[in-house]
């Protein structure tokens, strides 16, 4: 363990968020997502819940500020309705540390499923929540003088 990083982060993930860079997508997975089928960087997050990973991983992790939307979730099929109890609780963690990130952006599953091909990586939680997946994309780390 090391301080002031929390003990939800695995030393994988750890050194997964560190070598991204700059544009790079991570996926915070539900535990239906297929993640294997899109992506060969897959972690194990089995156990945790998105908000508590977000929760942990936003105080090191910068939001790209130069996108309209770094954060994204999928929209949900036709048909199917949202529980916005979900939107709501990731983001009040993403408030406790990037309290001026944009509201989070919904893209069709298909499109998300592009996006899951192209990420750095995906991370399997044991997240039940249906359409529980979000997407964040690294901005610049600033500097400290």
């Amino acid at each position: 363990m090391l301080k002031g990083i929390s003990p939800l982060i695995s030393p994988e993930l750890l050194a997964t968020l560190s070598m991204m860079g700059h544009g790079d997508e991570i996926i915070l997975a539900d535990a239906h997502f297929p993640a294997d089928s899109f992506n060969e960087n897959v972690l194990r997050a089995d156990g945790l819940k998105i908000a508590d990973l977000l929760a942990a991983i936003l105080p090191l992790f910068e939001l790209d500020a130069y996108v309209p939307d770094p954060l994204v979730m999928m929209a949900a099929v036709e048909g199917d309705t949202l529980d916005p109890q979900v939107e709501s609780t990731y983001r009040n963690a993403i408030d406790q540390h990037a309290p001026k990130a944009p509201a989070i952006a919904r893209i069709d599953r298909f499109a998300f499923y592009d996006r899951a091909e192209g990420a750095f990586a995906i991370v399997m939680t044991g997240e039940t929540a249906k359409y529980g997946n979000i997407l964040l994309k690294k901005g610049v780390t600033p500097i400290s003088e």
